[in-house]
């Protein structure tokens, strides 16, 4: 990885940790004035639930994007201002998950899980707009191209499937963060990991 590279990773690195610190700020002590100190942290589970569920997806972005620049080996203006509208998404992750842990058990619950849902489908936007520039503008280093396809396969479920769940939202909350959490695992396992599932159960060819 070149110097240059390098800053860009390293502010990354400053903006994913300082999103991800922010998550905490979402779940409340109980006030002391609380009768029932267990009842009232038994009512916060969706809080508990909404913060372990945004860790774990800003953990696994910044995995996917540590992968990335682990691979490039030069950038330009383009690379530097879209990973910028990548970390604008992932700052963004904090309100979501206050707004869908405050509004679980309220009417509008519903469209509180559309704006957490929805904020995923736009960042999976973003990092595709990223990888497919870091390709096209053939900023990988050799060794990448190769599985580069592989990547490009993993990352075009990302919109689509998110867009799923968005959609799922207005049938059933539960299920739609249900499907973001498989989706979570699915982008937590490389790209080549992946392929070669894939490439194990296609029939093999016989003589």
């Amino acid at each position: 990885m070149s110097s240059e590279t390098s800053r860009i990773e390293a502010f990354s690195d400053g903006v994913f940790a300082i999103a991800i610190t922010l998550l905490i700020l979402n779940v409340q002590v109980p006030p002391a004035s609380a009768s029932h100190l267990a009842a009232a942290l038994t009512r916060q589970w969706p809080t508990y639930v909404a913060y372990l569920i945004s860790f774990s997806f800003i953990g696994i972005m910044w995995v996917n994007h540590h992968r990335l620049f682990n691979h490039i080996r030069r950038s330009d203006n383009g690379l530097m201002f879209l990973n910028l509208l990548l970390l604008l998404g992932v700052s963004v992750v904090p309100f979501p998950t206050a707004l869908i842990a405050a509004h679980y058990y309220a009417p509008g619950r519903t469209l509180a899980a559309a704006v957490f849902n929805g904020t995923y489908v736009i960042i999976a936007v973003f990092f595709n707009v990223l990888w497919r520039h870091i390709v096209r503008g053939g900023l990988l280093d050799s060794a990448t191209q190769e599985s580069a396809e592989a990547i490009s396969r993993q990352y075009a479920v990302g919109p689509i499937s998110y867009l799923i769940c968005f959609a799922l939202t207005w049938v059933s909350v539960p299920a739609s963060l249900i499907m973001n959490i498989a989706l979570a695992v699915f982008f937590a396992i490389p790209a080549r990991m992946n392929a070669q599932k894939h490439a194990g159960r296609m029939p093999t060819a016989t003589k």
